[in-house]
């Protein structure tokens, strides 16, 4: 039998020792200021029934489940009619599980089935994989962790500006300071639609503005009319928006006067919009609150070209990029009001965001803000090199671990070169050697591997050195 060369699913990626303290270290700073803000952790199950996920997430979205063939015979429902029908007939008697999309979904799932027993409102975090068959490419990966922070249960938009105090904060503590958070509305998006007079084509609106960043304005416009059904009068009122800048508070003055009908300085005939203006009340509301909690709008930016594809947010919409490294947003969300409605549960309003963990740490390593606490190994590695040396660090190995230091044994009796070559490459900080003048006075050499200095030391003051 030929040998097989082992390898990993395009868009997939293992994680060493190395990588994963990174993680740890990025997910262990998000989780504090979660667990900061009050929110509780919670986890669902890898895979949801079909009937949760599809229908949450638009056509393109439901495109991306990963779909979980059914056990045993998983054909013996199909027959030639409905192969000669196509894939969207024949899924339903070949799988009626999928691999989660996001975590938002299944937190909805999860709330309607437990609401009995939840207190609202009802704040959660989650941190676990999800998996969606896109196309792999750098920073957009088939299988990437998400932190997730919602809140159920509440209409108040505090809940929106201490999501805007949160990404801040987080961002902050991983040292990612050059960023920007862009801020919309959903009900502003609907709004443009009825003042270009295309009521009722917010979807298809979103659906296209979503993609400015990849294909530019003309392609945007161009999908408008040739995919979308807009006339190309609707689109020629939307320069307008493209170009518009300023402030946070001038552009959202600007956009209460294109909702208002005022097209005094648009040069285009506008309907006006009450939605629209309601969705710029909302954002400014938000960002009333969050200047009361002392956030920074350095940097927050209004976008009326955020669009965000998930068909589920009706309320404020918010993305974060960093802007001094090649990568596209690193976290998203909004705020739902019906989510949970598709479930039974009616009038269960919900905000929530999540951070792209995989991004981040692409981020990090880009831009080198690792602290060195981050990817810190053993912090020190005792010597064995023959059986009475190893039985002699016994005990000191034992007192290293009950001060809380990281410590290890070499397991093995090896020669110096051997043993000094493993704690180089491992990363380690100290090792502790124990010949036969240590033993006869009672007391370790130890060695500091950067700097080469080494002192013959007690136990106990050892320990000392090491703890602080």
């Amino acid at each position: 039998m030929a040998k097989q060369k082992p390898s990993v699913p395009k868009g997939t990626r293992d994680f060493g020792p190395e990588q994963m303290a990174k993680r740890t270290y990025i997910l262990e700073t998000i989780k504090d200021v979660y667990k900061k803000y009050g929110f509780q952790n919670l986890e669902t199950p890898t895979m949801e029934n079909l009937s949760v996920l599809t229908g949450k997430y638009g056509d393109e979205g439901d495109q991306l489940l990963f779909k979980i063939v059914n056990s045993g015979d998983y054909l013996k429902k199909v027959n030639a009619d409905d192969l000669e029908k196509g894939a969207k007939h024949m899924l339903p008697k070949i799988s009626d599980k999928g691999l989660r999309y996001d975590l938002t979904v299944p937190f909805a799932r999860y709330v309607v089935m437990n609401q009995g027993t939840l207190s609202f409102p009802f704040k959660r975090y989650q941190v676990q994989p999800v998996w969606r068959a896109d196309r792999p490419q750098r920073g957009r990966y088939r299988e990437f962790y998400q932190c997730d922070a919602d809140v159920v249960g509440t209409d108040s938009l505090l809940c929106e500006a201490e999501i805007l105090a949160m990404m801040g904060e987080a961002l902050t503590n991983l040292q990612i300071t050059d960023h920007t958070i862009k801020l919309n509305n959903r009900k502003v998006l609907t709004g443009i639609a009825e003042a270009i007079g295309e009521n009722g084509k917010e979807s298809e609106l979103c659906v296209a503005i979503d993609k400015l960043d990849k294909i530019g304005v003309e392609k945007v416009k161009s999908e408008l009319i040739n995919e979308r059904g807009f006339s190309t009068s609707s689109v020629a009122r939307l320069d307008f928006l493209f170009d518009l800048n300023g402030s946070t508070r001038t552009k959202l003055g600007k956009m209460k006067e294109f909702f208002q009908g005022n097209d005094n300085f648009l040069n285009c005939s506008l309907v006006g919009s009450e939605i629209g203006l309601k969705g710029i009340k909302e954002l400014e509301e938000v960002l009333d609150f969050a200047e009361k909690l002392g956030v920074s709008f350095k940097n927050i930016e209004f976008d009326v070209t955020l669009a965000r594809g998930l068909s589920y947010y009706t309320g404020a919409i918010f993305e974060v990029k960093v802007n001094n490294a090649n990568m596209g947003s690193i976290s998203g969300g909004g705020r739902y009001d019906n989510l949970t409605g598709v479930f039974g549960l009616d009038g269960m309003s919900g905000v929530g965001f999540s951070f792209g963990v995989d991004r981040i740490y692409d981020v990090l390593e880009e831009l080198d803000l690792y602290p060195s606490s981050a990817v810190e190994t053993t912090k020190v590695m005792l010597t064995n090199f023959d059986d009475q040396g190893r039985d002699y660090s016994l005990p000191l190995l034992q007192k290293l671990r009950n001060a809380g230091i990281s410590a290890e044994l070499y397991p093995d009796n090896a020669k110096m070169k051997k043993q000094m070559n493993f704690a180089n490459k491992k990363g380690i900080q100290y090792v502790v050697l124990a010949w036969e003048d240590e033993m006869a006075q009672n007391k370790y050499s130890l060695k500091n591997m950067t700097t080469g200095e080494q002192n013959m030391l007690s136990a106990d003051e050892i320990v000392d050195l090491l703890k602080g």
